[in-house]
């Protein structure tokens, strides 16, 4: 593979990671404002309004969607690697490269599906905030959509650049 299209997959991968990595922030700092909102209701009104728990349900489910494409390249998934990992080198390269595709095909399929519960979401609102469901039930078309675009991600870097399907894990700072 040409060093101008892996640097292009590299390049393709890091504004990925940015661009969830602040979906993931923006959604987490709405769930701390509506959490926020109901301690502060709660301790000094003695009720909290009532949007607020939608609203948290609404940024789960948005930092679910940002945030499972970067656990599946951080390795965060559920992942069973007992038997790929007792095996031959190339043979746990192969499983590998087997488990992205599976992940990426199957995202693939149900993406249609998500796609069209997401349209239906136009038709109704939610019952506090009035919001359009389709807003929110495009968290699923987006949890699919990110997962499957790190999945293939990892497949064309795997068959192209020489990667080891390994997860990418950043090193922790701090203590």
């Amino acid at each position: 593979m040409s060093i101008r299209l892996a640097g292009l997959l590299h390049s393709i991968d890091r504004y990925m990671v940015m661009l969830c990595r602040a979906g993931l922030f923006a959604g987490f700092m709405v769930l701390m404002m509506a959490v926020l909102v109901q301690i502060i209701g709660r301790t000094f009104v003695h009720s909290s309004p009532v949007w607020t728990e939608e609203l948290t349900r609404f940024a789960l489910l948005y930092m679910t969607g940002f945030g499972t494409g970067l656990a599946l390249r951080s390795g965060d998934l559920v992942n069973v690697d007992l038997v790929s990992e007792a095996m031959p080198k190339k043979i746990s390269w192969l499983m590998r490269l087997i488990s992205a595709v599976t992940v990426a095909g199957l995202c693939g399929v149900l993406l249609k599906s998500s796609w069209f519960f997401t349209s239906i979401g136009a038709m109704q609102t939610s019952p506090t905030m009035g919001v359009r469901m389709n807003l929110v039930h495009i968290t699923m078309s987006l949890l699919l959509g990110l997962l499957m675009l790190f999945a293939v991600l990892r497949i064309l870097l795997m068959l192209f650049d020489g990667h080891s399907g390994y997860a990418e894990r950043e090193e922790q700072t701090g203590s």
